[in-house]
């Protein structure tokens, strides 16, 4: 620990000393004061502060302005065995106990089927045994991804406690500069959709907003964020933001830890499995393509590792001048709009990242008050088409198409992102299927959908309310009699040589790997089968070259040879399901977006679609000035 560190922590402790002596005149007993990611982790032997510790917190945020958390020393914890005796004297449906004697916390994971136990009685739980104690549902459907994601964060605790401590470092270091300029330079997603990745870089910091890659780009220089920029960036970064789980904003993030970054990742509490099981993927996909992929599982586990769940709402210091705070941007699960303080006062950035200003079926639409802006950074993906459909519209035009498909006695083929879009399709086929308006079908389940959906199902509280009740009410609803999950290569075999028609839904989405190609390949010649889009498909990527009326394209089969696929099914795409905002959703968040900004920065959007988006924004902020950035250049910031 450097000498700065250690006189950031001898400021913390005169602070909290002062609170004990005056505000609250407790016999402390701290033992350890340690830096715990973004929160400062106090550790007492006094079980009276133990018991208060949630009051005590609150008063020493109020304080110090920073994120305390209360921690007992283990002089004051019971021995596990005698835990794991008084929680199953007191609690029902407990499936497994994990123990971090490093930090005295114990997770407690509980059967669904039981009602969860009150807040009271956890507290009273945790103050009679001296264990932090944090109760955790097990979803209803089994997910092995967050199992894996567990294993990582608390089967290695050592590693984890000398990360977050490595993370608190940097967080709490004294401020050197003051903060009198900022910048953002855009590192990928300028007049492009695809590698998003942002650099917001003070006197003090540097901060990078996403990192993903490019779909649909072959060659590195295209394919992943300009890193070459900036000479020594990963040993100088302070923390990453990842926004959501889709590939194109954080596939590149073990990326960094490949080349030793060994700071903070920073992103809501579903993003973090969604985000493992697609960078675990990607390597799979790749590998199977006969590609090496830029990062191993290795350098995924340390990602994980180093990252750290935040909930909406939560104001969390990531840099001595920067704080954020997510709010929900409706796109996928997770997914998030984040509001980026500099200094105090000095600057007030809102990243939209993808956002939909509308409510779907899976989750509420996007955020639009906050209490400071002055910079919206905003994605402009459907900046040039205006929607033809209503939702409602595109259900109507989905039931069309695969009622069409059936009569003629062909297959539907859904390619579908695995986060966001497959579970809307879920709901909006099952709707479909229960109102009479398409004939019963069986519908097909391949890839990651099915765990994807198993996560949406252990983080509720993101859902849209009305989703959130009705599996409150009427349990699982992405379970359905219509959904056959594909869980073996035999089983996929037999769905190929079905006669009679079917649905598949499978990954991925932009055609660009996964089964969905196996089913293609398959079916792809059949002028009685319809393939459907509903999610965006990027330039240059195989569906987009479908979309534009390509049919022939080549693929690899199992034993690595290489045949041309003769495409002769109809294709057609709904663009009404879209995760993205749509042009008029776009126009009406910017006149709603309050406050108004000083500066509109688009990115996420092909050239024409930010141009034409930039035109219509210039008129309805009129006191703004609009910026439509390549890759590479800089915007500066100035003090509001």
């Amino acid at each position: 620990m450097t000498a700065q560190e250690l006189f950031s922590l001898d400021r913390l402790r005169q602070e909290i000393a002062r609170y004990f002596s005056v505000v609250n005149p407790l016999e402390s007993g701290i033992t350890k004061i340690d830096f715990e990611g973004p929160r400062i982790a106090i550790y007492t032997r006094s079980r009276e502060v133990f018991a208060s510790r949630d009051q005590i917190a609150k008063d020493l945020v109020t304080l110090i302005k920073k994120r305390v958390v209360i921690r007992p020393d283990d002089s004051i914890r019971v021995s596990r065995q005698e835990f794991e005796a008084e929680i199953k004297r007191r609690m029902k449906g407990v499936r497994s106990l994990i123990f971090n004697d490093l930090i005295g916390e114990v997770v407690v994971e509980l059967d669904p089927s039981v009602p969860p136990p009150s807040d009271e009685a956890i507290k009273s739980l945790s103050a009679s045994t001296g264990w932090v104690v944090n109760v955790e549902i097990q979803p209803p459907m089994q997910t092995k991804i967050i199992e894996h994601a567990n294993d990582i964060i608390y089967g290695y605790p050592e590693e984890r406690v000398q990360a977050l401590r490595r993370i608190g470092e940097k967080v709490f270091r004294n401020q050197i500069f003051e903060t009198r300029d900022a910048r953002i330079v855009v590192l990928g997603s300028g007049m492009q959709v695809g590698r998003s990745a942002i650099l917001l870089q003070t006197s003090e910091s540097k901060i990078l907003l996403d990192c993903g890659f490019a779909p649909g780009s072959y060659n590195n220089i295209d394919m992943i964020p300009r890193f070459d920029l900036m000479e020594n960036l990963i040993e100088e970064l302070d923390a990453v933001v990842i926004t959501h789980a889709h590939l194109d904003h954080m596939g590149m993030v073990p990326y960094l830890f490949k080349y030793d970054y060994r700071g903070p990742v920073y992103c809501t509490e579903p993003t973090l499995p969604l985000m493992l099981m697609q960078h675990l993927d990607f390597i799979n996909v790749a590998e199977k393509q006969g590609l090496f992929p830029p990062y191993t599982e290795r350098d995924v586990r340390t990602a994980i590792q180093h990252t750290v769940p935040l909930s909406y709402g939560m104001v969390t210091n990531i840099a001595p001048d920067v704080r954020i705070t997510f709010y929900n941007a409706g796109h996928i699960l997770g997914s998030a709009i984040v509001h980026i303080h500099i200094g105090e006062g000095f600057h007030n950035v809102i990243y939209t990242s993808d956002f939909k200003y509308e409510p779907s079926r899976t989750l509420d639409a996007a955020v639009n008050r906050f209490p400071r802006a002055e910079t919206l950074i905003m994605e402009s993906t459907y900046g040039a088409t205006p929607t033809q459909f209503t939702r409602e519209e595109s259900e109507k035009l989905l039931a069309s198409y695969i009622e069409k498909t059936i009569k003629r006695g062909g297959k539907v083929l859904i390619p579908v992102p695995a986060v966001g879009r497959a579970q809307e399709i879920m709901l909006v086929l099952n709707h479909l299927f229960s109102s009479g308006m398409i004939p019963e079908t069986p519908v097909f389940l391949d890839g990651l959908v099915v765990e994807a959906t198993a996560i949406h199902t252990a983080f509720p509280n993101y859902l849209r309310r009305e989703l959130r009740s009705e599996l409150g009410e009427f349990g699982n609803v992405f379970v359905s009699e219509y959904f056959t999950p594909v869980k073996s290569h035999q089983q996929r075999e037999e769905i190929l040589n079905m006669d009679e028609p079917l649905v598949i839904m499978a990954t991925s989405g932009m055609l660009e790997g996964g089964p969905i190609l196996t089913y293609l390949r398959e079916f792809a010649g059949d002028d009685r089968n319809t393939l459907i889009f509903v999610s965006y498909q990027v330039e240059g990527t195989l569906g987009r070259k479908l979309l534009k009326g390509v049919r022939e394209f080549p693929i690899m089969d199992e034993s690595g040879k290489t045949e041309i696929v003769d495409v002769k099914l109809e294709i057609v795409k709904v663009d009404g399901f879209s995760g993205h905002s749509s042009r008029q959703q776009l126009l009406s968040y910017l006149r709603s977006f309050k406050p108004k900004p000083k500066k509109l920065v688009l990115v996420h959007g092909e050239p024409e679609a930010v141009t034409s988006l930039a035109k219509s924004a210039s008129r309805i902020l009129q006191n703004a000035k609009v910026y439509t950035p390549h890759n590479l250049e800089a915007i500066l910031l100035e003090s509001r």
